[in-house]
This record gives structure tokens, sequence and C-alpha cells, in this order.
């Protein structure tokens, strides 16, 4: 989030609004300050907590200072009446989030208010690798709907848990878990992964940005 917005909407004065009961805004947050701090943007910080409905007393503070871009690390049920929020409260500037904006509740409920914002997720049925779009066909040939990211990592789940048995020649747990934390450059649909010296999946992301209503892939991004 913090590098695409620095290098592709060339923002340098952003806000970050954390929600602060959920560990995931409170981590994103963290990773976000560094990065975009460390290379050359200036951050100021307002927080919300889970739940909240109101945000204007916040997002008064955004129009005032008129930053390039608003973090928004948080889910769907907040973000989406933060959005629909700003808009009535006259900031145009891009809202940025992450996987937890994916959701059809988010567009449900911000309307046209969601246009224009961008967001992180593992994986885009629109994405033109080859691999993804014989996926995308065959999960909608059996299921009647386009895969979302959630049945993306799911598929790949399976699929890297299958090879590591695999590997391992063995149904043992230790040897498969053995076997996993050794997984270099794996083909997945939702990029290429390899699960690093801490036994986390290192793996591509995209970026989507919502037009019409509908998100739209705008670039694959590495770690």
């Amino acid at each position: 989030m913090a590098k695409f917005s620095l290098d592709t909407l060339h923002a340098t004065r952003a806000i970050i609004m954390t929600d602060v009961k959920q560990d995931y805004s409170v981590g994103l947050t963290d990773a976000i300050r560094q990065y975009f701090v460390d290379n050359g943007g200036t951050l100021s910080a307002f927080s919300y907590s889970s739940g909240d409905t109101n945000f204007r007393t916040q997002l008064t503070a955004v129009r005032i200072a008129r930053p390039d871009v608003v973090f928004l690390p948080g889910y769907y049920t907040e973000i989406a009446l933060i959005l629909r929020q700003a808009r009535q409260l006259g900031i145009t500037c891009p809202f940025v989030g992450g996987e937890g904006w994916d959701s059809p509740a988010l567009i449900q409920v911000a309307g046209k208010s969601a246009d224009g914002n961008f967001y992180t997720n593992h994986f885009s049925a629109a994405d033109p690798d080859p691999g993804v779009q014989k996926f995308v066909q065959e999960y909608r040939a059996r299921f009647g709907s386009v895969p979302d990211a959630l049945a993306a990592l799911w598929y790949d789940g399976a699929r890297l848990l299958a090879q590591a048995v695999q590997r391992a020649g063995s149904t043992d747990p230790a040897k498969i878990r053995d076997a996993l934390a050794t997984t270099r450059g794996f083909d997945g649909v939702t990029g290429r992964i390899s699960i690093d010296q801490n036994r986390n999946a290192a793996k591509p992301g995209v970026i989507l940005k919502i037009v019409g209503g509908t998100p739209e892939m705008v670039q694959r991004i590495t770690p």
C-alpha cells in the first residue's frame, strides 16, 4: 500500500486511520508508517474502533489537512461508512486499503463513494495470467460463480499441501511440515509462493481500483 502510494499515486503527504481494536489494522499501520516515512513521506494518524458508525470528527480533520492519500487498513464494515462520509464531506483524495476491504458489502453500502479508491488483495479473477484464467474458467464451470480471493487461497493451500505430501513421500505430519517449509517457487493462482525462514508465505499480491462499483486489477505487486 505504501509503496504503491509513493510510486504510482505520487503521494508524499498521507493520513492513516487505524482500527485500534483490530490487530490486523494495527499491524498494517506499523508497516505502512515505517515504509512511507522511511521513503520520504509524511504521515499523520487518527484512530477509530470496530463498531463505530460516525467518523465525521476524524474526517473533518482529514479534510482540513488535505492529504494526497488516506490509508485505511481496516475491515469493510467500517470502511464502507468511512468512504461514504468522506465523500459527503467533500474529501476527494484516494483512499487505499488492504484485503479487509474485499467484500461486496463494501460497495453495496458505500455506493459511488467507493469508486476511485484502491486496495490490495491476494487475487483478481481479472488477472490475465493463463493459469489464473484457467482456474477461473474451471471454477465457474463447477460452481457457477467467479472465484474470490478466499477460493483462490484455499485452492493454492490444497495444492501446496498435496505437493508437500508428495515431496515428503509420507503422510507423517512432521515430514509434511518440513516439506512445506522448503517450498520455493510454487506457481499458484495467487502468484509464485515460497515459504520464508519464519514459515510465512512470501508471494505477490494485486492492486485493485474500484471503478463503477467493480474492483479492476491495476497491477501486480511483489514482496
